[in-house]
């Protein structure tokens, strides 16, 4: 029942900051300095980026903990989704194999 709004959310989590980033990325180039400049630029944005980077640590403790328990493998795949797309895509998609999981342990 859960399969189908993970996936969705795993899908948007991907396409909507992409829609942004590729933008970016097109005419600005890896220019890490112009993006932290402007992740930071104002109070709204700096509140959005912290809170951006304390959920991530905040999910790659779930990650671990959650996934030791569960014994899923590969657990690694989520950190990288986080970091090349970020929570947004990372979480959902983590929470649709650990769904999963828990119901392979219960068939």
């Amino acid at each position: 029942m859960l399969t189908p709004i993970y996936i969705s959310l795993a899908i948007l989590g991907l396409v909507l900051p992409y829609s942004q980033f590729i933008p970016f990325i097109l005419e600005h180039g890896f220019d890490i300095k112009l993006f932290f400049e402007q992740l930071f630029a104002n109070k709204i944005s700096g509140f959005f980026g912290f809170d951006v980077i304390v959920s991530s640590l905040v999910f790659w403790v779930l990650i671990f903990s959650e996934g030791t328990r569960l014994k899923m493998q590969n657990l690694w795949i989520y950190i990288v989704c986080n970091l090349t797309v970020g929570v947004s895509f990372g979480l959902p998609l983590f929470l649709l194999m650990r769904q999963r999981q828990i119901e392979q342990k219960t068939d």
